[in-house]
């Protein structure tokens, strides 16, 4: 049963490595672009389809990310105890959320003084491992259950606004990404609602699975492809009808292209249950056919896939490091400025999308050698404690 093993894991970090890559586009947009501060790009109606889809193609990146950290905390609980997993998911839980308060927002914002904290994906999944920790020592089946509860249920907020109105339901459930002063000088945005990527986190664990060591390969194939298929179908009905599972419908009115891209354009802030079902469902596609790839390209993105955490904190100071070049290449001054949050990247500054497109192809092909580099770190490290936090 080791080829098949080896196999599954090999689609695992093929499609991790896919997304990390496609995620620093974004991250890229945000620092490079000339309207990312000033203009929504999903805006049909300020914006154009290169950079509609320039940022709409990103959406894949965090929900399959949380997904596919549901799956590796299934796949490596099977080599721990119930009380062992769960301690581990708490702790490294906690470690994320201090990883993102301390190491992340100061790559994001280069202000040692930390006026401005944020709070984005690595918070969402610190938590969700925290809760998934807790429940681990229960039963798979509530892990199931509370997951589909918390992905096919949470949008009924939309219908009720008020019951998700508190600041801690915001947290919890409904926050489309808010501003909470903690003093007269410092700020913390609080980017992702938690317990919508929780249940995300929750149907990882249970296709998890499906990873099992005994698993018959080509039944988890038929799985994947009927999951996947049967969540994208979910969305087709739940975005056509406009009944539930997404706060805005798509417009009627718009034709062709901007039709298409009206209907496609659901709802991040928090994760939508179209959203999930249209983001999650192609990943298990994409899982079912990575397992049977072979080749250099797909090689290329495990080396990203393998090192996931890793390359997201590195690909974030590459970023604004190259930005701050930019930023003095371009005779600019003004390190700090009252309509950006970031310093060395006030909103008029930036470029045209293909220039941020170089820069991204620059930055992950910069970034190659550092990942392998750290894959070899962490195999001749196989053991130790800090390994699995890393």
């Amino acid at each position: 049963m080791q080829p098949n093993l080896i196999t599954r894991i090999q689609s695992i970090d093929i499609l991790r490595g896919l997304v990390m890559l496609i995620m620093a586009l974004d991250h890229v947009r945000d620092f490079f672009h000339e309207t990312a501060v000033t203009f929504d790009p999903l805006n049909l109606d300020t914006t154009t389809t290169p950079l509609f889809l320039t940022r709409w193609i990103t959406h894949f990146c965090a929900p399959i990310f949380v997904f596919l950290s549901g799956v590796s905390a299934y796949i490596s609980g099977q080599k721990k105890t119930k009380a062992a997993l769960g301690s581990f998911l708490i702790k490294r839980g906690v470690w994320l959320i201090l990883i993102e308060l301390v190491i992340v927002s100061l790559a994001i914002t280069f202000n040692p003084l930390y006026n401005f904290l944020i709070l984005q994906v690595i918070w969402a999944i610190g938590w969700s491992m925290i809760f998934l920790g807790l429940l681990v020592r229960t039963s798979y089946a509530a892990i199931v259950v509370i997951g589909v509860l918390l992905v096919l249920g949470h949008n009924i907020f939309d219908i009720y606004p008020a019951a998700g109105s508190s600041p801690v339901m915001q947290v919890l459930f409904t926050s489309p990404g808010g501003i909470i002063p903690l003093s007269a000088d410092r700020l913390l945005l609080v980017a992702y609602a938690i317990l919508p990527w929780t249940g995300i986190m929750f149907l990882g664990y249970a296709v998890g699975r499906w990873y099992s060591k005994d698993f018959p390969p080509e039944k988890r194939r038929r799985l994947l492809v009927t999951a996947g298929g049967l969540a994208l179908l979910l969305f087709i009905l739940l975005r056509a009808s406009g009944l539930y599972g997404d706060p805005t419908s798509w417009d009627r009115s718009r034709e062709g292209m901007n039709g298409f891209l009206s209907f496609v354009n659901v709802s991040k802030y928090p994760a939508s249950l179209q959203f999930t079902c249209l983001m999650v469902g192609t990943g298990l596609l994409l899982l079912s056919i990575f397992e049977r790839v072979r080749g250099k390209l797909w090689d290329i993105f495990m080396v990203y896939g393998k090192v996931p955490f890793f390359y997201y904190v590195l690909h974030f100071y590459l970023i604004h490091i190259l930005c701050v070049i930019f930023f003095y290449a371009s005779g600019r001054t003004e390190i700090a400025s009252p309509d950006s949050p970031f310093l060395f990247r006030p909103a008029d500054f930036g470029y045209s999308l293909p220039v941020v497109y170089a820069v991204w192809l620059f930055v992950i092909v910069v970034l190659y050698q550092p990942c392998r580099w750290f894959i070899e770190v962490k195999k001749r490290n196989a053991g130790k404690w800090w390994v699995s936090y890393v």
